[in-house]
């Protein structure tokens, strides 16, 4: 019989909880994550060339990549489901260096952003695409927090309840996708 462990935590993350959880651990989010896509990481990169502040505070956070769709009547938000995360790779770095714990996307991530995210001792955290009507479901509260004019792509604040994820890379440097296809290797 399969038994699939899930393990819940809440965020913002702190470097324990960060170092306690492992590429594979499937996870159960719940607390307040910022919802930020390409136009909101370009801008954030930029203010930071500029010696500007950034809109919010990042140290121990997680970044949810997703631009929401309009919510329906009756509904806080509309689809929600994650935005390949390689999109936002070039701006990763820096925002891990200011102390960014988590970023849940979907897809791979570069080499660049891998050993970054263990050497700032974080994580990457996948959810699955195609889910965002699902995922929604467990976003409790939205409100736009910066950069308004971008409309879906707006730097949101989200207060999520048993958000589903799986850690893809973790802060000991190790790969899920590649754990996973070393084990599913046909010879």
């Amino acid at each position: 019989m399969f038994i699939l462990t899930v393990k819940r935590v809440t965020v913002p993350f702190d470097t324990e909880t960060v170092q306690s959880l492992k590429a594979g651990d499937r996870l159960l989010i719940s607390g307040t994550v910022y919802a930020a896509r390409d136009a909101a990481h370009k801008r954030m990169a930029e203010s930071l060339e500029k010696g500007e502040e950034l809109p919010i505070n990042i140290d121990g956070e997680v970044i949810y990549y997703v631009g929401p769709t309009p919510a329906k009547t009756g509904q806080i938000i509309g689809s929600a489901g994650p935005t390949t995360s390689g999109r936002m790779d070039k701006y990763t770095p820096a925002l891990l260096e200011l102390g960014l714990k988590g970023m849940i996307g979907k897809g791979y991530r570069s080499q660049d952003v891998i050993d970054s995210i263990r050497s700032n001792q974080a994580l990457y955290l996948g959810a699955i695409g195609g889910s965002g009507a699902l995922l929604a479901r467990t976003i409790k509260e939205v409100e736009v927090i910066a950069y308004e004019d971008l409309g879906t792509e707006a730097i949101r604040k989200m207060v999520i309840e048993d958000f589903p994820v799986i850690v893809i890379n973790d802060s000991y440097g190790n790969d899920w996708y590649k754990q996973s296809a070393e084990e599913f290797r046909i010879n």
